[in-house]
């Protein structure tokens, strides 16, 4: 426990920028929605999904090495982080979105990146009734300034997916791709 703590005050002392590790926050110690890091590095983590479609957006989906050890049926471990890329999608002459030659948007200028991270203990400052397991979330511009949104949306969209899905999109989804991949 010592070596942990002397680590953690080490850690925050020197501003350690490691995706893996979390600075302290005001919240003794647990990092509340917003207060996550910007993970700089995140284009190197294994791609989670790329391409989801949306009414008027891109997203492309990454995960970092400790998330994409989870094994499907169980819950991603704690320091997962999952990080989603928004992309506006591209617009024709006229307000009709361009399509590729298989119907896809076409991705037209990274808009938003938002994050969500896993850590022991993390979700018990959510809203009453928003808990989502230990998961936090924060969103940011894409040069990683911090976004205030409302993070009580992020937590009723992933609300549903209960923890038999550990509160994560498209988790079947990125299961079955990876089994595919193999």
């Amino acid at each position: 426990m010592k070596k942990f703590v002397f680590m953690t005050i080490m850690l925050t002392v020197i501003g350690c920028s490691s995706m893996s590790m979390t600075p302290v926050a005001q919240s003794g110690g647990m990092p509340k929605d917003g207060e996550l890091d910007f993970p700089k590095d995140y284009t190197t983590f294994p791609t989670f999904l790329k391409g989801i479609q949306k009414p008027n957006a891109v997203r492309d989906l990454y995960i970092n090495s400790t998330g994409a050890e989870a094994h499907h049926g169980k819950p991603f471990a704690n320091e997962s982080i999952l990080v989603m890329e928004i992309y506006k999608a591209k617009k024709g002459d006229g307000e009709a979105f361009e399509k590729d030659s298989d119907g896809h948007l076409i991705k037209d200028g990274l808009a938003k990146v938002y994050v969500m991270q896993k850590g022991a203990g993390w979700g018990k400052h959510a809203p009453e009734g928003l808990q989502n397991g230990d998961w936090i979330y924060s969103a940011f511009t894409p040069n990683g300034d911090r976004l205030e949104v409302e993070y009580a949306k992020c937590r009723s969209c992933h609300l549903p997916l209960g923890d038999a899905k550990d509160y994560v999109q498209r988790y079947d989804e990125y299961f079955e791709k990876r089994v595919h991949m193999h």
